[in-house]
């Protein structure tokens, strides 16, 4: 009988193997051998200018090959002016490698310029840069700048919030529901919020070989799927442990949110390594205004609840501190492709959360989540977020 169970055994995984096989020897025919069958047209070189620091007497322009050939760099020239540029480590680039253009160039703070790469078929790629303003250098000084941006954005506007749970306490369960509700609204508009920060990076920033639009809708449905089965696990043995349903709900919206402020984070230390001063000044107010009202998303849940303020407080954190993080590596190590990830998987965890507090409303009473508490706290939460976010 055991050698019966594991003939039949190796026969499902053959079975399942096989084709498989099969699949990837087709692959590699089609894009070995056979790929000369599929030469119908002349493929066009690309490249993307992903990054340029302005150092002492010389621009550096970090550049990927993103187009579907290997391609090599001509030359390097500054508002149409050819001028002599070294490449690190070479000038040959295949698909998706990176080079480091160095441009010996007197530049002056504040200016405009038009960096221009020229590849060996004479092709040109341009990017503008609005003010020049110099690299930023990794120093304590500007680790604790960045901290303390980040603690005013994050940590702060969010620990205000978390002010309004006495407020929240002594209100009857119609009016809970309705502050329920009004969380699922002001995390659903930092969902599309996010995904709209996501898109826009993608458009502005990102290669199209990357096809930012499929990025964003990956990364938002495996997050969604993660945490979903993740939080469900959570939950689940909230029932048989010390952390109650509302504590571990509560611990989730933490999470979406901080993965949320990292992506604010990094937009402001992105604007001030572009030295936007007055761009990165109006993000830091806009966000720690429009992130005050994320207190009340933690709080609301932990109403019921009793001796709650360190948990609020360690939630306070989780959610306002990614802040730093992300102000520390958007203002020194930026990159347009970890910017849409990040963007992307807040967006899921926060999409996850406001499934979770739905089906929480459900199990206090409103089954067909149709009451008027339900609809008007939707609505309430959205517009307050519309609102805060005008100062944006």
């Amino acid at each position: 009988m055991e050698v019966s169970t594991k003939s039949s055994k190796g026969k499902l995984i053959a079975s399942g193997v096989i084709p498989f096989i099969f699949l990837i020897v087709l692959v590699a025919y089609i894009f070995g051998p056979g790929s000369e069958l599929l030469d119908l047209g002349i493929p066009l070189p690309e490249i993307t200018m992903e990054k340029v620091d302005f150092l002492d007497s010389e621009i550096q322009v970090t550049v990927r090959n993103t187009g579907p050939i290997s391609v090599e760099i001509a030359m390097a020239d500054i508002n149409d002016r050819i001028q002599p540029a070294a490449v690190e480590p070479d000038r040959y680039l295949e698909r998706y490698e990176t080079a480091l253009v160095r441009i010996p160039f007197e530049w002056n703070e504040a200016e405009p310029y038009r960096i221009g790469i020229t590849i060996e078929d004479g092709t040109r790629f341009e990017k503008e840069i609005e003010a020049a303003a110099p690299a930023l250098e990794p120093s304590l000084e500007l680790l604790g700048f960045f901290a303390i941006i980040g603690t005013y954005v994050g940590i702060i506007p969010v620990m205000i919030g978390l002010l309004w749970l006495p407020f929240i306490k002594r209100i009857s369960k119609q009016k809970y529901h309705f502050f329920l509700a009004l969380t699922a609204g002001l995390l659903l508009f930092l969902g599309i919020d996010s995904i709209e920060e996501a898109l826009e990076v993608s458009n502005e920033s990102l290669a199209g070989s990357f096809n930012g639009v499929m990025l964003v809708a990956t990364v938002l449905i495996l997050s969604f799927l993660g945490l979903y089965y993740t939080g469900e696990k959570l939950v689940s043995r909230a029932k048989s442990s010390r952390i109650t349903k509302p504590v571990a709900i509560a611990l989730m919206i933490s999470i979406g949110i901080g993965l949320h402020n990292f992506g604010e984070g990094l937009a402001i230390g992105a604007a001030v390594g572009l030295g936007s001063i007055a761009f990165s000044t109006f993000l830091i107010i806009g966000f720690a205004v429009h992130n005050t009202t994320e207190g009340i998303a933690i709080a609301a849940p932990m109403s019921r609840e009793k001796n709650v303020i360190g948990k609020l407080a360690v939630m306070g954190l989780i959610a306002g501190a990614p802040a730093i993080f992300g102000a520390w590596i958007g203002g020194f190590v930026y990159s347009p492709f970890t910017s849409v990830v990040f963007l992307s998987i807040g967006a899921g965890a926060i999409f996850q959360v406001i499934i979770t507090i739905l089906k929480w409303i459900r199990e206090q009473g409103d089954k067909n989540l149709s009451s008027a508490a339900m609809a008007s706290g939707f609505a309430v939460g959205m517009v307050i977020m519309y609102l805060t976010s005008i100062l944006i």
